[in-house]
């Protein structure tokens, strides 16, 4: 009987170790879960880390996406090395060879007509159907697509300059008076086509760059920009706050 006992105490004691090992085990686990959660908003934090203009969305969405994008960050060579090729090809015609647009554009229609004109009439002697010229014709849908969103940038654009001269921010204000002015010696350094080009060559090449280091280039941005803020504080408070204002109360008339 002693015996029986014994055995019956020590199936008890292992029945209720396996039950304080779960429940220690969960309280584990829970508590796991709980630091997880906990950490998680520093995790969010941490992860958060500078882009360039705040930028939030990856290059690709920012240069809006589909073709456009990859044109200008390379995801197909071929195209993109062709849109390049294109348009060096019309940098050369009108800059290096002095070429001009409507010699051009009328040279290249009198060979089209030369040419078509030739083959339609050459099918009666070679005994062939004659050349099938298809009807071009511009969409509408295409136009008004195209027009209406030509009105919303310039609308866009014409309402903040018109908020930059009511005096609202002073340092877009700024900033729009440096970009006109570094624009200004462009200007007088080059025409309208090679600051074109410049452009053009410009975003098939910066974007492309810039995704592959962005890391290193938002990280020097961030130390630019906080640089960039400490010396306009000062010229702030040494040069702008000194400015007379005018009152901003209205004044009433009798």
């Amino acid at each position: 009987m002693a015996d029986h006992a014994g055995e019956h105490d020590s199936v008890v004691e292992s029945v209720m170790d396996k039950i304080t090992e779960k429940f220690h085990g969960h309280d584990s686990s829970s508590d796991s879960d709980d630091e997880k959660h906990k950490e998680s908003p520093v995790e969010a934090v941490k992860a958060k880390i500078y882009r360039l203009f705040g930028r939030e969305k990856p290059v690709h969405k920012v240069l809006g996406g589909g073709k456009p994008a990859d044109i200008f960050l390379w995801r197909d060579k071929k195209v993109s090395a062709g849109v390049l090729g294109f348009a060096t090809a019309i940098w050369v015609f009108f800059e290096l060879l002095e070429y001009h647009l409507l010699t051009l554009v009328c040279h290249v229609l009198i060979l089209a007509l030369a040419i078509s004109f030739l083959m339609s009439n050459a099918s009666t002697f070679i005994k062939k159907s004659p050349l099938h010229i298809p009807e071009v014709c511009i969409p509408e849908d295409i136009v008004l697509g195209v027009a209406s969103a030509l009105r919303i940038e310039i609308n866009t654009a014409l309402a903040n300059l018109r908020d930059i001269a009511c005096g609202k921010d002073l340092k877009k204000f700024l900033g729009i008076i440096a970009g006109l002015w570094l624009f200004s010696i462009l200007g007088n350094l080059c025409n309208f086509l090679t600051l074109f080009y410049i452009s053009f060559v410009l975003l098939h090449t910066v974007p492309l760059l810039y995704e592959k280091y962005e890391d290193q280039v938002d990280a020097f941005a961030e130390k630019a920009e906080a640089e960039i803020k400490k010396q306009y504080a000062v010229f702030n408070e040494k040069v702008l706050s000194k400015i007379p204002k005018g009152p901003l109360k209205d004044k009433k008339f009798a």
